[in-house]
């Protein structure tokens, strides 16, 4: 599974975000994190829709989105969203 950070340098609820992430990812090996840069890749945050940072879109397996969040989510949000996450990709 994917947890996808929209972020920018000069977003400070970016660094809490970041953080949180990688606590997550320190207990479910399972969740890759991958961050972009809005300011450096707009075509991409455009074509996800990213209007506010930070944003981040957890995806499944398969590709499909099963969280979306804009703001700082909590470690329980996120750790709930892997858990849909996987929860999809044991259903298909």
């Amino acid at each position: 599974m994917t947890f996808e950070l929209f972020s920018t340098s000069f977003c400070g609820a970016c660094a809490q975000t970041r953080a949180s992430l990688d606590r997550v990812a320190g207990l479910v090996p399972a969740v890759r994190v991958a961050e972009t840069d809005v300011a450096a890749d707009p075509d991409r945050a455009e074509a996800a829709g990213i209007d506010a940072t930070p944003t981040v879109i957890v995806r499944s397996a398969t590709g499909e989105q099963v969280f979306r969040a804009s703001g700082v989510p909590t470690v329980d949000q996120l750790l709930q969203a892997a858990v849909l996450a996987m929860d999809g990709a044991a259903t298909r």
